[in-house]
């Protein structure tokens, strides 16, 4: 019983096959002799005109571009135009030998026409989307904009036409299109609402690459982070430190702080603090400072070093040592300072002024009392004359 329901099953469902490829081959239901003869001999008429059609429709499009070969070479005109001229007969030639193709299918009239209409908007879409994108690329090369801004515009530019020419395109074939738009728009509601932190990273990511505050390549300070941005997206700005460590910090938390851009200028200033004795000879130390300086590659001779006096303290008088350096010096800042200081270290010991030292003095009073007292001198000699 089985096994008689399954045959039945197979049996129509190959009938109903049968029927299904002889119509769509040209043949009629009404005509009852359908045999294999029938269906070869329309499929053989059916592949005769399609391949005629399509002889045709290549000749043609082969005619045509030897046309703009012909006229690019008599009027000397660019390369590019005859690229997007020959784009056009490639997209020409396509839609037209599918369109040949469906005809000879016996698909229906309304739906060859509906397809041409589809894809002649398609090929304006595309065009406009190409002259949108060269547009982008003249005013933001015109304004000196980042790549970055340029990519966004340009992707923005792509996902506005890509809707538009969707929603076109279904359309033509009586698709309910304001249906579909407010679908996508409530989904697009859910799927915002769900991720707020991942909208509120675009939304600053955008801001960044507008305001352009920073740019890849400059070094920043961000809080207790700092280094060289090396990459801004519309997620996160990732930034390399000293240590060749990668940190990516998302384009909220950038755009909600303080942030320090130390190569937004062609040089930047930095000081390091040099003590001397109190009894020291400030000028000649001032001088040993700026020689110094003055050896050192890094550091700009213009604006020129200077070395002040910013305290005078207890035991020592201090000195602010200002120099400027370049952008690309940032990076190293670390060990130019410390370098910088050991060298006028060796400098002002060479010269004779040494650093001082807190150090115990005993005061012997009438050879009877002995008293321990803790002083601070200014300098060596002052200690050794004691």
């Amino acid at each position: 019983m089985t096994e008689s329901i399954i045959a039945e099953f197979l049996e129509k469902t190959l009938k109903e096959l049968y029927q299904n490829v002889y119509q769509l081959l040209g043949g009629s239901l009404d005509d009852r002799t359908l045999s294999l003869a029938h269906i070869g001999l329309s499929m053989l008429a059916t592949g005769i005109k399609i391949v005629i059609l399509l002889i045709l429709v290549g000749v043609i499009y082969w005619f045509l571009v030897y046309l703009t070969k012909a006229v690019r070479k008599l009027f000397d005109l660019p390369h590019r135009h005859a690229r997007i001229a020959r784009a056009t007969l490639r997209y020409l030639w396509f839609t037209t030998s599918l369109l040949a193709v469906m005809s000879q299918f016996g698909v229906q009239a309304e739906t060859v026409t509906a397809t041409a209409k589809a894809a002649t908007w398609a090929g304006f879409y595309y065009v406009l989307w190409a002259a949108s994108s060269q547009m982008v690329s003249g005013v933001l090369k015109h304004y000196d904009l980042n790549a970055s801004i340029e990519q966004l515009l340009k992707n923005l530019l792509l996902v506005l036409i890509l809707v538009l020419a969707f929603a076109t395109v279904m359309a033509k074939f009586g698709f309910d299109i304001f249906s579909i738009v407010a679908g996508l728009g409530i989904a697009g509601l859910a799927v915002g609402w769900a991720s707020q932190s991942t909208l509120a990273n675009f939304i600053a990511g955008i801001v960044i690459l507008v305001e352009q505050s920073f740019q890849v390549g400059d070094w920043i300070r961000l809080g207790d982070k700092e280094g060289r941005v090396v990459k801004i997206s519309l997620r996160a700005t990732q930034i390399l430190d000293r240590d060749n460590i990668i940190i990516i910090i998302p384009n909220s938390a950038v755009a909600s702080s303080e942030v320090v851009n130390l190569t937004s200028k062609k040089m930047i200033r930095f000081d390091i603090k040099v003590r001397i004795g109190l009894h020291a000879d400030v000028p000649a130390a001032r001088n040993i400072i700026q020689k110094t300086l003055q050896k050192e590659e890094v550091v700009l001779k213009h604006p020129v070093p200077l070395a002040t006096v910013s305290e005078v303290g207890d035991s020592a008088i201090y000195l602010i040592v200002r120099f400027w350096v370049a952008p690309l010096s940032v990076a190293r800042i670390p060990i130019i300072k410390e370098n910088i200081t050991e060298k006028i270290k060796h400098a002002l010991d060479a010269a004779g002024i040494a650093a001082p030292f807190p150090h115990m003095q005993l005061v012997v009073d009438d050879g009877q009392n002995l008293s321990v007292q803790i002083t601070k001198q200014s300098d060596q000699s002052d200690n050794e004359s004691k």
